[in-house]
């Protein structure tokens, strides 16, 4: 056995109520006298309760995150956070808020924390990423990565049960893809599992009743350890897809995750069985792919790349790029292989066996 593995250095909070108890006492522990509050305008009003509970520690709020993280948008942030003097940064909300937090923290250094509303998990990874020109570009930096995170599971009961759901099927999309990855570990991959096996179970308890804190919390749970596993291992075919997908074309990115993740994982599957086996095994079914593609209909998800817009005429500009850089991925891709999944993700039907 021969592996490496290397902790990501980060401080996690999870509990009721986090929000506007833990986050002071963070910033407080890390030394910060001046945080500029970030979020999108869905989540202003959370926001603002997390900037009143810093008080004097809040420098100011700045609440036009956007999806994909628009170049524009993060130049403005950090003109804000510079404008204010601040020394460090909260982000709270979905991934388009903790996505801006972490453009902020990578232009300036300035610490990070992060308070997730969705299960997105991008708030373990030090992965960022930045849309300029229609194309979305995707780097690594210790810089970006929270210094602390304050998991509150009472944030995500607003969070509608579509959301919720294709949130969550986002981060199986972590810990998928973690699996297979060729830095992979075995505590990473435990951890992946973990994850996959908590969230698949949260789910369906969330979509049965939205008000349900504990599922939440569980789901919260899953979120944090399938985007640990991601944060600790290349990213392969499945998140190339909808980083094109939702770069070039705008499609909504939970959404995006949860239609094409079942078929990624039907064409990766012969080359990663050892892999797809955990997976199934963490999801209680036979066949990985084939099961989320069954839940994601079962709990009410978009099943196909045309119901969230994409033209078919697109395919061919987005498997090209799909295949313009080399990534690490199980299994090779072409751009002829690119098209046929994506052609498959747009029809939305049965995922099909590839051999």
């Amino acid at each position: 056995m021969e592996f490496v593995y290397e902790a990501q250095p980060m401080r996690v909070v999870m509990r009721p109520g986090a929000s506007v108890t833990a986050v002071p006492e963070e910033a407080e522990r890390l030394g910060l006298r001046a945080l500029l509050v970030v979020c999108g305008p869905r989540g202003a009003e959370t926001a603002r309760a997390v900037a009143r509970a810093l008080g004097d520690a809040c420098a100011g709020v700045f609440a036009q995150a956007r999806q994909h993280v628009p170049v524009e948008v993060a130049d403005e942030a950090v003109r804000a956070a510079r404008a204010v003097g601040a020394d460090g940064c909260v982000a709270v909300g979905g991934g388009s808020a903790i996505g801006l937090g972490k453009a902020i923290a990578l232009r300036t250094e300035l610490p990070l924390i992060a308070v997730p509303s969705t299960y997105s998990g991008s708030e373990m990874t030090p992965v960022w990423g930045l849309t300029e020109r229609g194309a979305k570009r995707t780097g690594r930096a210790r810089s970006v990565l929270p210094r602390s995170v304050v998991y509150d599971p009472g944030l995500t009961l607003t969070l509608p049960v579509p959301l919720s759901v294709t949130s969550g099927i986002n981060a199986v999309a972590h810990a998928a893809e973690a699996l297979y990855a060729p830095d992979a570990s075995p505590l990473v991959s435990l951890t992946a599992q973990e994850g996959a096996r908590a969230m698949a179970g949260a789910l369906p308890d969330v979509a049965a009743d939205p008000g349900d804190l504990e599922a939440r919390g569980r789901a919260l749970y899953g979120a944090w350890l399938c985007g640990t596993a991601l944060g600790a291992t290349t990213m392969g075919l499945h998140h190339k897809l909808c980083h094109v997908l939702g770069g070039t074309f705008g499609l909504p990115h939970a959404e995006t995750h949860t239609v094409v993740l079942p078929y990624a994982l039907a064409y990766n599957a012969p080359a990663a069985p050892e892999a797809m086996a955990a997976l199934a095994r963490a999801l209680t079914t036979d066949d990985a792919a084939r099961g989320l593609w069954d839940l994601s209909g079962r709990l009410g998800a978009p099943r196909s790349l045309a119901e969230l817009g994409l033209a078919e005429a697109d395919l061919a500009t987005a498997a090209a790029q799909v295949t313009a850089q080399a990534y690490a991925n199980p299994r090779p891709i072409s751009t002829a292989d690119a098209l046929e999944i994506l052609r498959a993700a747009h029809a939305g039907d049965r995922p099909p066996v590839w051999t």
